[in-house]
């Protein structure tokens, strides 16, 4: 498979729009510029809140593509008229409004966060107070029992710190002289923990089990014969899952996914990834003033943590005629006595304030007028203490965060194919996190007794990520729930005070080298405020750094998933267009042929949770079922690497049978939600996880025939090339050996199939079939001599 990197020649279409929103205040201003403005007032700061808005045309629509409206991943038409999820303040909304464009329904507002906030909160302390306790272990019962279909082995057992999904149990016996061990299932009813089970199917009657927690409780037990007349029929297949119950932030999962190291070496290890990211982090800073002309924004130049929140600026009239400005620095208290005139009245400038803080306290911070205007108001005494804003408990590391990813696998060393997922490039997707640990959770707690699963890991090496974002989740979970971006702040003084801190950072999944903003393409922002803003340049992120290099030092990846929320789309490249609708290169009919055959597997797996069915509608290229992302992640993946990238939007709508109609979830659905679309999604990672051991394990040559086939024929006929499983075609008209070079049969348009090829003169069409796994047709050779490849001869009278 060959893959280009596709730059565009659009120069001219950097950016949406020369529009910049800012979700904290109004005033939609073209540009953050020096320009002097009209004295107003410092805008009270906005919440945000997810909304449904209704887009009445095709016009429309085009209108809010244009705006740097932060937009959710959930897009829906009917008759014409659109259904928009977006993030919007107040003052947008109104905005919106003056263009056609009003709100249908509230679906999340920050009171809601606060509820999720506090439903984490109480799982995190009841977490907390079953593990401080002592774990005991208490085996209920372990049986052996012989039936009609074999022998079995059934365990029942009870911890005293149970009521957490965490809390795995596992058993170990002998087995006719080998060692065996098994995880046993989480039995919880209607809210109450009941107790852990298992049933399998055995070889010969152990004497005794010992049940072990990853808590470290311990405890043995003589197996005895299971008498009575009510004996099991066939068990169904013993598979244990769900080790999530509640939204945990990056430094829980890392530190969960430390602990599976511990308790699996053999299978299991971490990758610390080698790019930093800036960290949880902000300089202290304060806006003093209440008018815009004659505010100052005051900024450390250390970080809030690091001795900015130790800082106090004063502004005060000396009480003195006609005294000079005048700045002194007291260890990290600094005091601005204000000028005067012979009336005792205050008379310096907000330009000269900064002028004089910038020469006398460079040391401790820097200032500036408010968002760069002339300064010319007269500056009024005020008393602060900079703060950095961060309300994060101080466990929450600020420094610069190291990214790991899980590394799975018997064979860790590039051998076996590769397979990643990786989730939170968007900071306020709480769901998909969980999909990758829980992922983790049942690939290593099923190896020792699910033979599926031992395949899977034994044939694959598989890399989790579970938060590509953590400073932004950090802030997601504890500042600014729509959070979005990272918190890297690129604005510089003009856009950098603090009533902007939460639209600061960079769209990790807007960041990457292929079909960007700075090609040309949509769908993403140059402004630094916006949520799309795509950073100062392709790849400049950390983040994005490190999903680059796990890629070029692990060249075994073949296939991966990036996994988002919210609304239910199953996705792949291409995922972006520029202003005239240009796609990326799509797929070959047989790579596009290839990735809906999987995503039939995938989708499967996903249903069979609790039902969820992945419409066909939000299933597809990203461009055919949501709108242009110019420069993420996946298409890097596939253009420049030739791996199969899909992205997940989890959290598909829920239909209600009362209102008859279908429901948005959001970015934080109430646990209950997140927890069976963590569930359904963990499915359906394992399910590409799936595809991955097939693909690895194909060895079958595909085969391939025109249809029609040769012959003569009196008018111009169309020829199809059908191969027998999804495959690349490669083909030429002019009688040359076909290569790896030569055309390849293409899509015949948007969401339809193959082309066929339109012979109107007599013509030798050669032809072969490589599919997926780069099986080729007859053994055929392209870079070589031979001549077996297919060939048909259309003679046209």
């Amino acid at each position: 498979m060959e893959k280009k990197k596709w730059k565009s020649s659009l120069l001219g279409l950097i950016a949406l729009s020369g529009l910049v929103i800012s979700t904290v205040y109004p005033g939609f201003s073209t540009s953050i510029s020096a320009v002097e403005q009209v004295p107003e007032p410092i805008a009270k700061e906005e919440s945000a809140s997810i909304v449904q808005l209704h887009v009445p045309n095709q016009k429309a629509l085009d209108t809010l593509m244009e705006l740097d409206i932060d937009l959710a991943h959930r897009v829906h038409e009917h008759d014409g008229v659109w259904e928009v999820d977006a993030v919007v303040t107040p003052s947008e909304i109104a905005m919106l409004k003056v263009k056609g464009i009003t709100v249908k329904n509230t679906l999340i507002n920050e009171q809601q966060w606060q509820e999720r906030t506090a439903e984490r909160g109480s799982a995190i302390q009841q977490q907390s107070q079953v593990s401080a306790a002592e774990d005991k272990i208490q085996i209920l019962r372990a049986n052996y029992f012989t039936n009609q279909s074999g022998d079995f082995l059934y365990i029942e057992a009870k911890s005293t710190a149970g009521i957490t999904s965490s809390t795995a149990l596992t058993a170990l016996w002998n087995e006719n002289g080998v060692d065996k061990s098994a995880t046993l299932s989480r039995k919880v009813d209607y809210g109450e923990y009941l107790y852990h089970y298992l049933l399998l199917p055995i070889d010969g009657k152990p004497k005794s089990v010992t049940i072990n927690s990853n808590l470290g409780g311990t405890s043995s037990q003589a197996v005895t014969e299971w008498l009575g007349d009510d004996k099991p029929g066939n068990p169904k297949k013993h598979y244990v899952k769900d080790f999530v119950d509640h939204y945990m932030d990056p430094t829980e999962l890392y530190e969960r996914a430390e602990k599976l190291v511990k308790e699996f070496p053999d299978l299991v290890e971490i990758i610390d990834m080698p790019n930093k990211t800036n960290g949880y982090r902000r300089h202290a800073q304060a806006t003093m003033g209440s008018v815009t002309t004659s505010a100052v924004v005051v900024t450390s130049k250390a970080w809030g943590h690091e001795g900015g929140n130790d800082i106090s600026v004063v502004f005060k009239n000396p009480n003195k005629n006609n005294s000079s400005l005048k700045v002194s620095v007291d260890g990290k208290n600094i005091v601005v006595e204000l000028a005067t005139n012979s009336s005792g009245g205050t008379t310096s400038t907000a330009s000269q304030v900064v002028a004089a803080l910038n020469s006398e306290a460079s040391s401790l911070v820097s200032a500036t007028t408010y968002r760069g205007n002339g300064g010319t108001g007269i500056v009024a005494p005020a008393n602060v203490v900079l703060t950095d804003n961060l309300k994060a408990p101080n466990h929450i590391s600020r420094d610069p965060f190291t990214v790991k990813a899980i590394r799975i696998g018997k064979h860790r060393d590039g051998s076996k194919p590769g397979v990643l997922g990786y989730s939170q490039e968007h900071a306020r997707e709480w769901v998909t996190p969980l999909v990758t640990i829980e992922t983790a959770e049942r690939l290593l707690r099923n190896y020792g007794h699910d033979g599926e699963t031992k395949q899977l890991v034994n044939n694959l090496d598989i890399f989790l990520v579970p938060s590509v974002n953590p400073d932004g989740a950090h802030y997601s979970f504890y500042d600014y729930n729509m959070q979005r971006r990272n918190m890297t702040n690129h604005c510089g003084p003009n856009a950098s005070d603090p009533g902007y801190r939460n639209n600061w950072g960079v769209d990790l999944n807007r960041n990457h080298s292929v079909g960007s903003v700075f090609d040309g393409y949509i769908g993403a922002s140059t402004s630094c405020t916006s949520d799309t803003y795509a950073g100062p340049f392709e790849n400049s992120e950390p983040e994005a750094k490190n999903l680059v290099w796990l890629a070029d030092k692990n060249p075994n990846i073949k296939f991966a998933m990036n996994i988002h929320s919210y609304g239910g789309y199953f996705m792949w490249s291409p995922g972006a267009y520029d202003a005239q609708r240009n796609t990326l290169p799509r797929p070959s009919a047989g790579e596009e042929a290839f990735y809906w055959a999987a995503s039939d597997q995938i989708l499967n797996d996903i249903q069979d949770h609790r039902g969820t069915v992945i419409l066909p509608s939000r299933t597809g290229p990203i461009p055919d079922v949501l709108y242009s992302a110019a420069g993420n992640s996946a298409d890097y993946l596939w253009y420049e690497k030739g791996i199969y990238a899909w992205n997940f939007e989890v959290g598909a709508d829920l239909w209600n049978k009362e209102t008859n109609r279908w429901t948005a979830v959001g970015f934080q659905p109430g646990f209950e939600e997140g927890h069976e679309e963590a569930m359904e999604f963990a499915n359906g990672l394992i399910g590409m996880i799936k595809v991955a051991y097939n693909h690895a394990k194909d060895h079958q040559r595909p085969s391939s025939k025109a249809v029609p086939g040769s012959g003569k024929y009196t008018g111009p006929i169309d020829v199809k090339l059908e191969a027998s499983e999804p495959a690349t075609i490669y083909y030429t008209l002019d009688g040359s050996r076909p290569t790896f070079e030569s055309e390849k049969i293409r899509l015949s348009g948007t969401r339809e199939f193959a082309e066929s090829l339109r012979i109107n003169k007599t013509t030798t069409i050669n032809w072969f079939a490589v599919d997926a796994a780069g099986n080729i047709e007859k053994n055929y050779n392209p870079i070589g001599n031979g001549k077996n490849y297919n060939s048909v001869n259309i003679t046209i009278k």
